[in-house]
């Protein structure tokens, strides 16, 4: 799915939302008509037609972006190939029933999809919450297991479930919560600080070198043809990791959007 695409499918859910504020609106007027014929009653259809209007708008607006990136795209081939060798994801939050995240390399196309899963891989992993990361062909690639508690742990594995680390957050009463990523024996490898008041999560080594970066508000100008809103997370590396790496760094979008979100 290109992101003119996932622009097209959020205009046809506020246009689905428009179309359902009409139900009640038409029930009411139906029933006033049919039964209490007063004025007053059908001041009760303004709050549902308020909001199918401005749902409606809005699906007029993701339309037109929808329909100019396009435009910009053109037969543009998809020049990435893997989540693995990206070093920048944009991040798309959809809340739908079923809450999933999107993620996309410059060019438009789909890298990935982060999404709640509770199918056949639940059985056999034993886990009460479990989150999955599916590349761009919807083939699983990376498999995160939510553990609550006084400690919060994201578990990680790979796609043949081969334990790789955690992400690990402890609270430290009033001041920062303390997140660090620790690898499968149970080192340090990698600390997470970030702002309290916006989105900026920097991933850091024990050097405190930054490795990768979750920003919103920070997206280069030369992508917006394609990505019109300037406050779209961007997912960045400093280099290029290795799939192990990135999985494990990867964990934090679980944090910061299933969890704290």
């Amino acid at each position: 799915m290109k992101i003119n695409e996932y622009y097209r499918d959020t205009a046809n859910i506020n246009l689905n939302g428009s179309i359902a504020a009409l139900v009640p609106a038409i029930m009411i007027v139906a029933g006033n008509l049919s039964f209490f014929k007063s004025d007053e009653v059908m001041l009760l259809t303004i709050p549902f037609l308020i909001y199918s209007l401005i749902s409606f708008q809005f699906y007029l607006f993701r339309l037109r972006q929808s329909i100019s990136i396009s435009r910009n795209m053109g037969e543009a081939k998809n020049s990435s190939y893997s989540i693995a060798s990206a070093r920048n994801l944009l991040v798309f939050y959809m809340s739908t029933p079923t809450v999933r995240l999107y993620l996309y390399f410059p060019d438009g196309h789909l890298a990935g999809v982060l999404k709640k899963h509770d199918g056949k891989w639940l059985d056999r992993l034993k886990f009460r919450k479990m989150y999955v990361l599916y590349n761009s062909e919807e083939e699983p690639i990376g498999f995160y297991k939510v553990q609550r508690g006084s400690v919060l742990k994201i578990e990680v594995y790979n796609e043949q479930l081969t334990y790789l680390g955690c992400y690990k957050r402890e609270s430290n009463g009033f001041l920062k919560d303390k997140k660090e990523i620790l690898d499968e024996t149970g080192k340090t490898i990698s600390l997470i600080q970030g702002a309290t008041a916006f989105m900026d999560e920097k991933v850091l080594d024990q050097s405190y070198h930054q490795q990768g970066r979750l920003r919103r508000g920070w997206m280069p100008v030369s992508w917006s043809p394609l990505f019109p809103e300037p406050n779209t997370p961007v997912l960045s590396f400093r280099e290029v990791l290795s799939e192990k790496d990135k999985l494990l760094k990867m964990s934090l979008l679980i944090n910061e959007y299933f969890i704290e979100r």
